[in-house]
């Protein structure tokens, strides 16, 4: 009868004896140091692996949000076009200047050209926000005292565009203000690579060449118009910076040899960008055909799919640094199991069941998972908070977007890391517990 509280101890305290055992295994020193070395390269492998993951998926998160927002700053967020070229014109008879009752006062304000745009004032009443503005596209060939090259100009409203675009409202230098300037040479901005490349500032003389150009008695003789440089912007992408000019749309119309009033469509921007798609969608049922419309989540498709097929298959790869470490615990437990045959065997004949000893293993796989995962966590999160403070890894910004790496913490991939973590660990200590839970006390203890 004195006896009977013995197995009272195992099954009345089935969950803390489990615990009080496998952390006795853990912090007790062993007499074979060698399952300890195992112990501690399994958290040491958790950890790094979980510290790559959090560095990796905070720049990742980092990257994608500032090519987002490059992208953003230097691109409208809807494009409003047609297939007819001459869609955007404003009605037979309509004068500069002189809105008609189809068109608000704001669709040809500060234009300098045609202030009638019904289709511009239809766009602007779309609800969601949407500020448009007019755009001309041209590609032209830009010339100067040290070269010459090929440019794509965009003839915009200055006034509207710079309230709604930021690149516009940012410049590193100069004013977009001037572009409409009634005197001397029409203005022009222009990205700091093709600054820096062609050594122009602010007041420099450029000259572009229309490649339309005009019929004469000599043949056909291109277009060429002087500009004066009025400021410097920087995109941080460097297709922009080198290849994209901004001149104010009569400058453009004239440039390119058309009538007063034509555009090549209109640049939306709504107030929150993820609702760009159905934005694109109400414009195309406002104005029906010709018109339609293009956003930018789906302009840029393909850049953001490569990047997140490259964030996953970075995030499998480091996934493997943790599940080296998983196996690592399955190498100590299975070790420790064949150390303490003797301690399971006296165990289980003073009354511990089947599931309490292979809880006890469980335990202890899941001890070291969760210490190697908080180091992991630790470790990860400091390094990136450096990182983003300090910016000690320079990237060159003629190749990339950005010249540092830029970092976000986010706790959504913080939780799926340490969940994928937790759970590969815990896996690995199936196997060793269920060795360890079959043991019979009979045969452990035959040769002892």
């Amino acid at each position: 009868e004195e006896a009977k509280p013995l197995p009272a101890l195992f099954h009345g305290a089935s969950m803390s004896f489990p615990l009080f055992i496998a952390k006795r295994y853990l912090t007790a020193r062993s007499k074979r140091s060698f399952i300890s070395i195992i112990s501690l390269m399994s958290v040491a492998g958790v950890a790094i692996g979980v510290a790559a993951l959090v560095i990796v998926m905070s720049v990742y998160n980092g990257v994608t949000s500032e090519m987002r927002e490059k992208i953003l700053g230097a691109n409208p967020h809807v494009l409003v076009l047609a297939s007819v070229p001459n869609a955007f014109d404003p009605p037979a008879g309509a004068e500069a200047g002189q809105p008609s009752s189809e068109a608000g006062t704001e669709a040809g304000a500060g234009q300098g050209g045609p202030a009638v745009m019904p289709v511009l004032s239809r766009v602007q009443g779309i609800p969601g926000g949407v500020s448009a503005t007019p755009f001309l596209y041209a590609e032209v060939l830009l010339s100067t005292p040290y070269g010459a090259t090929g440019l794509v100009v965009r003839g915009i409203d200055p006034h509207q565009a710079a309230e709604a675009m930021p690149l516009l409202r940012e410049l590193e230098d100069g004013s977009v203000d001037r572009l409409d300037r009634r005197t001397g040479p029409a203005g022009i901005l222009i990205g700091r690579d093709l600054a820096e490349r062609f050594r122009l500032r602010v007041g420099s003389r450029v000259n572009l060449m229309s490649p339309t150009g005009q019929s004469s008695t000599a043949g056909f003789v291109p277009k060429l118009k002087s500009f004066r440089v009025e400021g410097i912007f920087k995109s941080g992408m460097s297709d922009f910076d080198s290849r994209l000019a901004y001149v104010a749309l009569p400058a453009a119309q004239e440039l390119m040899g058309y009538p007063s009033g034509r555009i090549s469509g209109i640049e939306a921007f709504v107030e929150d960008p993820y609702e760009a798609q159905s934005v694109a969608q109400a414009a195309v049922d406002e104005l029906g055909y010709p018109f339609y419309a293009r956003n930018w989540i789906d302009m840029n498709a393909n850049l953001f799919a490569a990047l997140q097929l490259e964030r996953f298959g970075m995030f499998v790869v480091l996934l493997m640094v943790i599940l080296v470490g998983s196996f690592s615990i399955i190498t100590s437990l299975v070790m420790l199991v064949m150390e303490k045959t003797r301690d399971i065997a006296i165990l289980m004949s003073m009354g511990a069941t089947a599931s309490a000893v292979r809880r006890i293993f469980m335990l202890q796989g899941a001890i070291i998972g969760a210490v190697g995962t908080a180091l992991g966590y630790v470790l990860g999160i400091v390094l990136a908070l450096l990182l983003k403070k300090y910016q000690f890894v320079q990237l060159p910004p003629d190749v990339y977007m950005m010249d540092t790496l830029p970092v976000i913490i986010d706790p959504v991939d913080l939780i799926v890391i340490g969940a994928v973590s937790m759970l590969m660990c815990f896996l690995a200590t199936i196997y060793p517990a269920r060795q360890a839970s079959r043991l019979i006390p009979a045969e452990a203890l035959r040769y002892e």
